[in-house]
């Protein structure tokens, strides 16, 4: 074979060589451009599914918002107090709450008979400011939707039987059954003349969550050690363990003849 022959086929032998190493480049180019695609797409899932995440515990912010709507017949500074009882009463007891809290329960039960007895014969006159702490500790919207649904009971004239109903069916601490309007509806059937049109929308719309918002932070603003906290004038009687019943009713008898 001549010389020539001979390097004619090297120099074609080179340019297919040449041109494997091309595609075999450009295969390289292809497969990092195939995954790197991949990799944005996946990270752009993973921003939706985390947006997505974020929200899903979220209240409709229709809920939250709006203006303060203080209940019927609302008293106080900013009209965040719940009177029960005679106006005329000559002692008040002031009382702040969360439908969520297990303490609360605890002091409704053992103390409502004596309370009940005071109010209708004219002795005492209580208060109820509705608190979010159970909220604000564990999540949810439990104490915030029962207490909105307690303000709307307060708008047709049956708070105090309905806030009884809500501490007799109060869920465990951690289950925040009181979220659900629902089930706060179906609690008002336990009182008569409450479950209506008005008070079923009053409920599903959050009327009073403002209000109960700001009922919240006038609570975080007194400094106060929990809930529930009672006072009786400047007293705060649960922070006294010789407190009963039959103690409290006392006092304010006593209270009533200065």
């Amino acid at each position: 074979m001549s010389e020539k022959n001979r390097e004619g086929k090297r120099t074609a032998r080179e340019r297919l060589a040449d041109e494997r190493e091309k595609q075999k480049a450009a295969d390289r180019r292809r497969r990092t451009l195939i995954v790197g695609a991949s990799v944005v797409c996946v990270l752009a899932l993973a921003a939706v599914i985390g947006i997505v995440a974020a929200n899903a515990g979220k209240d409709d912010g229709s809920k939250k918002a709006g203006p303060v709507v203080a209940p019927s017949g609302a008293l106080g500074k900013d009209g965040l107090a719940i009177p029960v009882g005679k106006e005329s009463a000559r002692s008040t007891l002031t009382v702040w709450e969360d439908f969520r809290c297990p303490a609360c329960k605890s002091f409704e039960l053992a103390y409502r008979p004596t309370l009940h007895e005071l109010t209708k014969s004219g002795q005492l006159k209580i208060e109820y400011h509705l608190v979010t702490l159970i909220d604000g500790n564990l999540g949810g919207t439990g104490s915030r939707n029962s207490a909105n649904a307690a303000a709307c009971a307060q708008d047709v004239g049956k708070f105090a039987e309905y806030h009884d109903v809500l501490f007799d069916n109060q869920p465990p601490e951690r289950d925040d059954a009181f979220a659900d309007n629902a089930k706060l509806i179906e609690l008002a059937s336990k009182v008569g003349g409450l479950d209506t049109p008005a008070f079923r929308g009053c409920v599903e719309d959050g009327t009073h969550n403002s209000w109960v918002a700001k009922s919240n932070e006038a609570f975080q603003k007194g400094r106060f050690s929990g809930t529930p906290t009672v006072l009786l004038g400047d007293k705060n009687i649960y922070q006294d363990r010789t407190m009963t019943p039959a103690k409290l009713k006392k006092m304010v008898e006593e209270a009533n003849q200065q």
